[in-house]
């Protein structure tokens, strides 16, 4: 029990975790499980929840916890060994939990206990883990013949891998680029704290000048500030590129993207759905793919007409800066110039607003305001020297939730933004378990003697990531596989994120989390009203962009044959010439990178964010109707939504808030695309 990944009283003790450890943490673990299995599976006594359920519970919490410290590292502070260690024990994992969802003897026992008397007398939670599990079983290949389960199971297993792999090569090409630049005059435009970022990379380097990388802080500002037109293209091409035949051919996903979508294909078939996106859809709110594209194109009719006038605005525009030929590494550069005159600010004249502790303390203001809770700093054992942790604790003193904050991007921590599970809430007996999330962002850290300053959009990332964070520590189900965010709909988990994100627009919150880097001075009213003003600037570009990538996804794992002349990047233009305004050049290859869909759990699930966008517009319009802080709306929120996890569905929970099913009016009024009869 010296193994600190076997450590489950209390706290990770991620400052003992090594590679070594991980190997003989999962054998010991596994073979406990199978161990557990076998002997539930055996059993002659009738399957009852005490007897039954519980001890699969204890079983599959436990390997969760472990694994989720390890997958956590390898994501954030990967080195060869780590990764080497992670994928040898994925492989492990995928193939229990394979054998373990084609096992007939437990799904013959949950059947069981599904028709027998006491099911009558379980919790509404105890029953919708009793519901997912039977699904479970379907869904996992539980009801084929033998030979057809071994081949279930071979897909699994290599799905992982490839999954693993797709991520990997982003990775690898993402931390391999550097562009080093001598000669100042080619950055003019791009913002001081962003190159002295840049000179101190290079420094740590032993380079002369600057470093530019593929990493947000450092790629995004050159193409959005960067008046020398080659250096912007040269950055989008690299970017553009990663993970492809343009780029190192031992990274290419190319083949990639064709085994996964073969083998997700022959798994649809072998449970009895047509394609991939209805086995996807088989666990989600939404009815079927063609009710998804249908959403999709509902969207694409309302937003279309505001994406031309913006792009017309926009092309125009570029003629006005000598750019007759915009291109995809001129949109942002040109965005940026036509933002700042037409509303009278930039981006970065706000940054200097947002210092890092003044928007921790907004964020905090805004939660324990609306729910009457506090959130503290604390201790506990951190991966990396930039990790901060925190409680949540109610009025009463009660330790209701814990989580990590991970703020900066560094070399060998992936990408992105996300909220991920540490520990998830449970009662066994008197024992309460408290949940624990981890909160990764990937912002500019401290430069020099200042602190990290954060874009207004860094803001909304931050806010619509705690948003995950308080649906996972909020809940007062005390079911382990229903509770936080176990069990909830995928296309509807996006919804207490998207909600944070409306309190970055209220004035009331921002005045309070604002202070400017040199003077202190609080952001201004009229600077405020003007962001205000541009909130939905070139919002029908966005909101098509974002289209674009669904309709892709759902049409890449419904109607696209994998086995076919025409490849993903072929799909991707047709999409592209039904919805896109801005197109890029040909050689993009932005399938190669799209992690969410090949690495990221989103596979036919994309429209997930503009679906939960809806959702979370008109749930969070009944708090500017009672009052955007209000702790009665923040209460009757946690109550009926955040509390309820998976326990029930997601239109159940909602439809308790909101006193109706969802209306999209909220949603277009938000972007500005609201038409009035």
């Amino acid at each position: 029990m010296s193994n600190p990944l076997l450590h489950f009283a209390g706290l990770p003790k991620f400052e003992e975790i090594k590679a070594e450890h991980v190997s003989p943490a999962i054998d010991f673990l596994l073979s406990e499980a199978r161990t557990t299995v076998n002997s539930l599976a055996t059993s002659v006594e009738a399957p009852s929840w005490e007897s039954f359920v519980l001890p699969l519970e204890d079983m599959e919490e436990k390997l969760s916890r472990a694994w989720s410290q390890v997958g956590h590292m390898n994501g954030v502070v990967n080195s060869p060994a780590l990764r080497e260690a992670y994928n040898e024990n994925l492989a492990k994992l995928t193939d229990f939990y394979a054998d373990l969802g084609q096992d007939e003897r437990l799904y013959a026992k949950f059947r069981a206990l599904r028709n027998s008397t006491q099911f009558e007398t379980l919790t509404a939670s105890q029953k919708k883990i009793v519901e997912n599990e039977l699904r479970d079983f379907r869904l996992g290949g539980a009801e084929l013949p033998a030979e057809q389960k071994a081949r279930f199971k071979e897909i699994q297993e290599a799905l992982s891998k490839l999954s693993s792999k797709f991520e990997e090569n982003v990775l690898d090409n993402t931390n391999d680029f550097a562009l080093y630049i001598d000669d100042a005059s080619t950055l003019k435009g791009i913002p001081e704290d962003v190159l002295q970022a840049a000179s101190e990379a290079a420094n740590a380097d032993n380079k002369a000048g600057y470093k530019f990388t593929l990493h947000f802080p450092s790629y995004l500002p050159v193409l959005q500030y960067a008046e020398n037109r080659d250096l912007r293209e040269t950055l989008y091409r690299a970017y553009a590129t990663r993970a492809s035949e343009l780029s190192k051919p031992e990274w290419d996903n190319s083949p990639i993207i064709a085994q996964i979508l073969k083998l997700k294909q022959e798994v649809a078939h072998l449970l009895g759905f047509d394609n991939y996106a209805e086995l996807s859809i088989a666990t989600k709110m939404a009815d079927s793919a063609s009710h998804v594209k249908k959403f999709l194109h509902d969207l694409t009719v309302k937003a279309k007409p505001y994406a031309v006038k913006d792009m017309a605005e926009l092309t125009a525009y570029a003629r006005k800066l000598g750019i007759h030929d915009m291109q995809a590494w001129d949109v942002a550069y040109v965005s940026e110039k036509l933002r700042e005159d037409k509303y009278a600010f930039s981006d970065l004249e706000v940054k200097q607003y947002f210092p890092e502790n003044k928007v921790l303390a907004g964020l905090f203001k805004v939660v324990e305001t609306i729910f009457g809770v506090h959130v503290v700093k604390s201790q506990a054992s951190v991966w990396h020297e930039d990790v901060s942790f925190y409680d949540i604790k109610g009025h009463d003193g009660r330790l209701i939730g814990q989580f990590y904050l991970d703020l900066y991007a560094r070399n060998n921590k992936r990408g992105g933004a996300w909220m991920d599970e540490a520990i998830t809430r449970r009662r066994v007996g008197d024992r309460l378990t408290t949940p624990v999330a981890f909160l990764t962002c990937n912002f500019s850290g401290p430069v020099g003697d200042k602190p990290a300053l954060f874009t207004h959009d860094e803001v909304l990332t931050m806010f619509h990531e705690f948003g995950h964070g308080l649906h996972y520590m909020l809940t007062e189900v005390d079911d382990y596989s229903v509770s936080g965010i176990k069990g909830v709909e995928w296309d509807a988990v996006e919804l207490p994120s998207q909600l944070m994100e409306n309190f970055c627009w209220e004035w009331e919150v921002l005045r309070n989390m604002t202070a400017h880097v040199d003077t202190g001075e609080q952001l201004p009213r009229a600077l405020f009203d003007k962001m205000v003003a541009a909130k939905n600037f070139q919002a029908g570009m966005q909101t098509l962009r974002q289209i674009e990538f669904s309709l892709f996804d759902i049409r890449l794992h419904s109607e696209f044959d994998p086995n076919g002349s025409k490849t993903a990047l072929d799909l991707i233009e047709e999409v592209r010439d039904e919805v896109a305004v801005v197109r890029p050049p040909k050689w993009n290859r932005f399938p190669n990178n799209f992690t969410h869909i090949f690495s990221g759990g989103y596979a036919a699930g994309y429209y997930s964010y503009k679906w939960a966008e809806v959702l979370s517009a008109d749930a969070y319009s009944m708090f500017e109707e009672d009052g955007v802080l209000s702790r009665e709306t923040g209460q009757r929120y946690w109550q009926e939504i955040l509390s309820k996890g998976g326990s029930r569905s997601a239109m159940a929970s909602f439809t308790a808030f909101r006193g109706r099913e969802p209306s999209i009016d909220a949603l277009l009024r938000h972007n500005g695309m609201f038409e009035t009869a």
